[in-house]
C-alpha cells in the first residue's frame, strides 16, 4: 500500500456476488472544482473564502471552497445568506469555458490510464483500471491519477478505489480534500455499515425521512431491514435498489459514453413567477434548449421540466414521446404537459427544460390533410406523463438512476450551473470573445485584457469604474488598477488554458510507470504502448 493511503479496516466478510474480486474500479472527484479553478487562475485568492454563483439579489451559491465552507456556506444556499455567514468571501461569476477546459484535461489524463472512463459530471468520473496498462497494480494507478491531474493543471482530486462503483464513490468522499482511500473486498462491510443511509445513491431528504420512520439511519440498519418492508415503504424499484446497495451489490460496469445524454436550459428569475406567468417563461427557456438540440443534431424523445418553488422545493416531471422528434411544436406540447403535471401552486423561482433520449435522427409529424389527420402513426403523438422526483430539497436523485448528486457541494451540469448565475446574459453560451467590456457585460471574476497591462480579471465594478487585478495561473498575486470603461479600452477574453503548476508533485516510487508519466507531462506526446 502506498504511503498516505487510507485503508478501511479488514474485519468484513467477502460476499459472493456478481462483482469483481479486485478493487480496480476508481472514482475520481475534483475537490471544490469550480472554486479550485477560480483560485488557480487568481493567485491572490489563495486561502481566501470563495463563492461561485449569482451575485444579484436572486443569486444562489453554485459552489463554495473549503475556506468558505468553514463559515457554513454551501451549494444551493441563497447568496445573500452565504454573504452574511462569510462577509469576507469573494463572490465570482461562473466561467463555464474555464471549467469545461479543465474537465477535458482531467478526463484526457484518466483515459491514459484506461480506455474505460465514464464521466459522471464535469468534475468526476469512474475508471476501470483493470482494462488499462496498470491492471496488475490498480493502487499504483490510482495514486498516479491524482498526481498526474495535479501536475497537468494544478487541481487537487480525491480518489477512491473499490470493487464496485458504489464503494469507489464512497471511498473518494472519505478523506477530502486530496484524499486517497482504497477499500479491498474483505474490508467492504467494515467500511460500509457505519455510514448514514444518506450516503447511498437515491437516498435524498425525502427518502431519509421515510427510512427514519422505520428506524433506519445507517447502512447497517438498512441491511437488517427485510426487503418486503423496504418495498412497501419506498416502492418496488427504490426498495429493491436500496436492499441491494446495503449489501454492496453493485455490479454495474464502467461504461464509455461519448454522446451527450441530454441538452437543456434553466433560468432563475429576478422575481418569483405566478402560475399564469409560467407558460410564457417556459417558452423562453425551451427556446434555448431547442437551439442546443439543433446544434447537437437529430431529435429528442423525452422532455423533462423542472420547477423550483420559492421555498426551494423542486418538482420534476417528464413526458416521453413514442418517437424522437426535433419539431419545436411537438416538444413544446410535451413541455407544456410536463409543466401542467407538476401542478406548481406556489410562486416559482426557477424553470428548467431538459431534452433527453437524444438520437441522430428524428421522426417528423406530417402536415394535416383535408380530413385533419395526416399522421400515419397516431402513436407518434401519444405521450405519457410521470413524476421523476418530488422532494423537499433541490435535486434529490432517483433511486434507479446513476448517482450524480452534488456530494461535494457543486452543480454538476452546465444548464444547472447557469441557473445559479442569475444575471447571465441571454444565450451567453453563444457569445464570441474577445469582445469589448461594457457596463452591461461586466461582472466580478470575468477575464479581461488591457493593451498595456495584459491579462487579468475583474475584482469590482462601481459607477462605471472597473478594478482589475492583473495576474494569472502562471504568475504570483498581481497588482490592481482601476479603469473608466467608458473611456479606457478593456476587452473580455477567453479564460486561460489549463497549465502545470509552478511546482510539480513527485512521481518517484511509482516503479515502472515513471517513463509513462514523464511522457504524459509533455504536451502532444503520446504515452508508450504497454
Amino acid at each position: 500500500m502506498q504511503q498516505g493511503t487510507r485503508t478501511a479496516a479488514s474485519t468484513g466478510r467477502r460476499r459472493e456476488e456478481a462483482v469483481r474480486q479486485d478493487a480496480s474500479v476508481m472514482h475520481v472527484d475534483a475537490d471544490s472544482f469550480f472554486a479550485s479553478v477560480e483560485t488557480r487562475h487568481k493567485p491572490s485568492l489563495a486561502r481566501t473564502p470563495v463563492l461561485v454563483g449569482g451575485a444579484g439579489p436572486r443569486g444562489v451559491v453554485a459552489t463554495a471552497n473549503y475556506e468558505a465552507r468553514a463559515f457554513g456556506c454551501r451549494s444551493a444556499m441563497p447568496m445573500s445568506q452565504a454573504r452574511v455567514l462569510c462577509p469576507t468571501a469573494m463572490v465570482l461569476t461562473p466561467r463555464f469555458g474555464a471549467y469545461a477546459a479543465h474537465s477535458a484535461l482531467i478526463m484526457d489524463t484518466l483515459r491514459q490510464l484506461s480506455p474505460l472512463v465514464q464521466p459522471v459530471s464535469l468534475d468526476e468520473a469512474f475508471v476501470d483500471l483493470a482494462a488499462g496498462p496498470f491492471a496488475a497494480d490498480p493502487v499504483v494507478a490510482a495514486d498516479l491519477a491524482r498526481r498526474l491531474v495535479y501536475n497537468r493543471c494544478g487541481l487537487v482530486v480525491s480518489v477512491g478505489l473499490g470493487r464496485s462503483k458504489l464503494i469507489a464513490k464512497l471511498a473518494s468522499d472519505e478523506d477530502k480534500p486530496h484524499g486517497f482511500t482504497v477499500v479491498p473486498g474483505d474490508d467492504e462491510d467494515e467500511f460500509l455499515m457505519p455510514k448514514p443511509v444518506g450516503a447511498l445513491w437515491g437516498v435524498g431528504p425525502a427518502t431519509q425521512a421515510t427510512l427514519r420512520t422505520l428506524g433506519i439511519r445507517t447502512v447497517a440498519d438498512l441491511r437488517a431491514a427485510a426487503r418486503d418492508e423496504l418495498v412497501r415503504a419506498l416502492g418496488e424499484a427504490a426498495g429493491w435498489n436500496l436492499y441491494r446497495l446495503a449489501r454492496g451489490d453493485d455490479p454495474r460496469p464502467v461504461v464509455v459514453e461519448r454522446e451527450a445524454k441530454s441538452v437543456g436550459a434553466e433560468q432563475t428569475f429576478a422575481q418569483d413567477l405566478l402560475r399564469w406567468e409560467l407558460p410564457g417563461a417556459l417558452d423562453a427557456v425551451l427556446a434555448r434548449a431547442l437551439r442546443r438540440l439543433a446544434r447537437h443534431g437529430g431529435g429528442a424523445r423525452t422532455v423533462t421540466v423542472k420547477v423550483r418553488l420559492s421555498d426551494f422545493t423542486t418538482l420534476t416531471r417528464s413526458v416521453t414521446l413514442a418517437h424522437p422528434t426535433a419539431e419545436a411544436d411537438q416538444l413544446r406540447e410535451a413541455a407544456t404537459a410536463a409543466l401542467t403535471a407538476a401542478k406548481a401552486v406556489e410562486p416559482v423561482r426557477l424553470l428548467g427544460v431538459s431534452l433527453s433520449g437524444l438520437t441522430h435522427w428524428a421522426q417528423l409529424r406530417l402536415p394535416e390533410d383535408a380530413t385533419g389527420s395526416g399522421v400515419e402513426d397516431p402513436d407518434s403523438l401519444k405521450v405519457t406523463t410521470e413524476p421523476l422526483s418530488v422532494g423537499t430539497a433541490p435535486g434529490e436523485p432517483l433511486p434507479a438512476v446513476e448517482g450524480t448528486g452534488s456530494r461535494d457541494g457543486e452543480v454538476l451540469d452546465e444548464a444547472a450551473l447557469r441557473s445559479f448565475a442569475d444575471d447571465e446574459p441571454e444565450d451567453s453560451d453563444e457569445e464570441r470573445l474577445p469582445a469589448p467590456l461594457t457596463l452591461h457585460t461586466v461582472a466580478v471574476g470575468l477575464d479581461v485584457a488591457h493593451p498595456e497591462h495584459g491579462a487579468g480579471w475583474v475584482v469590482k465594478s462601481e459607477d462605471g469604474h472597473v478594478t482589475v487585478r492583473f495576474e494569472g495561473p502562471g504568475t504570483g498575486p498581481g497588482p490592481e488598477r482601476t479603469f473608466d470603461v467608458r473611456r479606457e479600452p478593456l476587452m473580455r477574453v477567453a479564460p486561460p488554458e489549463p497549465c502545470p503548476p509552478p511546482r510539480l508533485t513527485s512521481l518517484a516510487g511509482l516503479g515502472e510507470v515513471e517513463d509513462l508519466t514523464a511522457k504524459l507531462l509533455l504536451p502532444g506526446t503520446a504515452p508508450p504502448t504497454p
